[in-house]
């Protein structure tokens, strides 16, 4: 037991911060009024630091909030734009999808009425050979002479022509 009374006899207090005095410092004595004086003078600095420190505090809060908001439009901005560019793609693919869809469809008319025309043509040609005949022919050239043989068929009538041209000789 004595060794453990010792060890405490040896250990030491931790080392304490010295002693400051809390009162304050002794004033030249002051009359009464002066001290009212001195303690609106006092309130009056307070007030003004803290007032201060609220400005500054508020300043900050504004810059901080002015930052905030344009970061805030920056985004909104960007995120407008990629919507923008969406709806843009979207409708451009529409009206891409709807102009091939007519133009097929003004071409599937088209190649009809090209068809009807082709069987009407067809047809015109068959029976204009048929009410106004067709010409069918021959000729010979020989040095002084054309000779020609024209075929008219005019439907069931045949009309042939066949005559000799001289050339005039010169000397």
């Amino acid at each position: 037991m004595n060794m453990k009374v010792e060890k405490e006899k040896t250990k030491k207090p931790p080392p304490s911060k010295p002693k400051v005095s809390q009162q304050k410092p002794k004033a030249l004595p002051k009359k009464e009024g002066e001290e009212q004086k001195t303690i609106k003078i006092q309130a009056w600095w307070r007030g003004t630091l803290v007032r201060r420190t609220l400005l500054h505090a508020a300043l900050r809060a504004c810059i901080i909030q002015y930052w905030w908001r344009q970061r805030l439009e920056r985004l909104l901005e960007k995120k407008r734009l990629s919507v923008l560019k969406n709806y843009t793609r979207e409708k451009w693919a529409v009206i891409k999808l709807q102009s091939w869809v007519r133009m097929w469809h003004t071409r599937l008319c088209y190649c009809r009425l090209l068809q009807a025309a082709r069987i009407i043509q067809v047809y015109w040609r068959w029976h204009n050979c048929q009410t106004h005949g067709f010409f069918r022919g021959r000729y010979d050239l020989t040095a002084s002479q054309l000779g020609l043989e024209l075929d008219i068929f005019l439907g069931s009538h045949i009309c042939r022509i066949t005559d000799c041209i001289p050339f005039p000789i010169k000397n």
